[in-house]
């Protein structure tokens, strides 16, 4: 199965809001079309930003079909008070070793 992996840097003002936001966030991921998963991860150097790791069935299920829907709207609703500056966005795929 080939999925994406969605990677999400972002500098936050509130660590422990921003956690929380995200734990109540999760479900509306997860009930999203061609989310698989998803994961919050903090940079151990610098605190203040975290890496949030979803795992999408494509690209254009987070870009398109996600960023239209309800549960996007929620998702920047609960986060987007604690950004310190807007999130970095990129998508990497797996590839053979």
């Amino acid at each position: 199965m080939s999925y994406v992996i969605e990677v999400a840097e972002i500098k936050v003002t509130d660590a422990a809001g921003f956690e929380a936001a995200v734990a109540a966030a999760r479900p509306h991921f997860l009930a999203a079309e061609g989310c698989l998963d998803l994961a919050l991860h903090r940079v151990v150097e610098t605190p203040e930003i975290y890496r949030l790791l979803v795992k999408w069935r494509s690209v254009e299920d987070h870009t398109v079909t996600f960023r239209a829907s309800e549960g996007f709207q929620k998702w920047r609703a609960l986060a987007s008070p604690y950004f310190a500056a807007p999130p970095t966005v990129t998508h990497s795929a797996a590839v053979a070793l």
